[in-house]
């Protein structure tokens, strides 16, 4: 029951963020013209959740500008992706890269049936094979516990706020003064930095070592602080560790746990390793 308690949390929460939205919606149609616009109001949000739920993978996919990469280029990697989610018991999420050298990984969709996972050139260039596998582990672990529906919903939503704001001209600092607020408390709202400690234990669980992951939490933790990052701080949530500098509209977005927390916790599960360590 423990194991299925994150996925269970995350389709409540999935639910009535629906059902939340309609009434919204609902209230303010009936402010306006009564019962009909209000009826009308609903359906639209209705009609917007069956969209966020079926096409929020490929939205958030564009949004960090991720393509899809096809078996014959990468065989070893979708190998491997294959392997790890038949260990989580989940079908293979489709496999994406992000043309670009600054590694991250993340992953996208509604569930164990239909998700997506991205990793950059950076993190295929850079990392070594078990750090490369603890990355996939965690975003599959994501998918396992039905994170990803959560942190898609939440990023594109958030994401949609902030795109508003350039909408408005000259008035476009203030309208981000408000929207800005608006996203983070949303986003914050949704998602706790629980998940990640959940999902860390899982990988650890799918590589049968923690190692790997604590390695490659390091390893992106170091590079974030050597290279600047710049993308939609509403995608923070998407990421393994938090990529952006803790400034500004970024910080406010935060959702992720401090890496050295989650490095202990996976050294935690193998308290030996000192030893083994100074063994080998």
């Amino acid at each position: 029951m423990r194991a299925a308690w994150p996925a269970i949390r995350n389709v409540c929460k999935a639910w009535l963020l629906l059902v939340g939205l309609c009434a919204v919606l609902g209230a303010f149609g009936w402010w306006i013209a009564g019962y009909r616009v209000a009826s009308i109001f609903v359906f639209c949000g209705l009609l917007l959740g069956v969209a966020a739920y079926w096409f929020a993978d490929r939205v958030a996919m564009g949004m960090v500008g991720a393509r899809e990469l096809l078996p014959g280029e990468a065989p070893l990697l979708h190998s491997s992706v294959e392997r790890l989610a038949a260990r989580a018991g989940v079908m293979k999420p489709r496999l994406y890269v992000i043309p670009d050298g600054f590694p991250r990984a993340l992953s996208a969709g509604r569930g164990a049936m239909h998700s997506a996972l991205a990793v950059s050139t950076g993190v295929l260039g850079w990392a070594a094979p078990a750090e490369v596998e603890g990355l996939l582990a965690h975003e599959i672990a994501h998918v396992k516990n039905r994170d990803v529906l959560i942190q898609t919903t939440a990023v594109v939503l958030a994401g949609s706020l902030l795109e508003v704001s350039r909408l408005g001209g000259w008035l476009s600092r203030v309208l981000l003064y408000v929207m800005g607020p608006v996203a983070a408390a949303f986003v914050h709202l949704l998602l706790s930095a629980r998940r990640e400690f959940e999902a860390d234990r899982l990988a650890a669980a799918l590589c049968e070592s923690p190692h790997g992951l604590a390695d490659a939490l390091l390893r992106l933790d170091q590079a974030s602080e050597l290279v600047s990052f710049v993308a939609s701080p509403a995608t923070e949530p998407l990421y393994t560790i938090n990529p952006f500098a803790e400034e500004g509209l970024a910080r406010m977005f935060v959702t992720h746990p401090p890496v050295g927390e989650r490095v202990q916790r996976l050294r935690d599960l193998d308290p030996g390793w000192r030893d083994k360590l100074r063994a080998a």
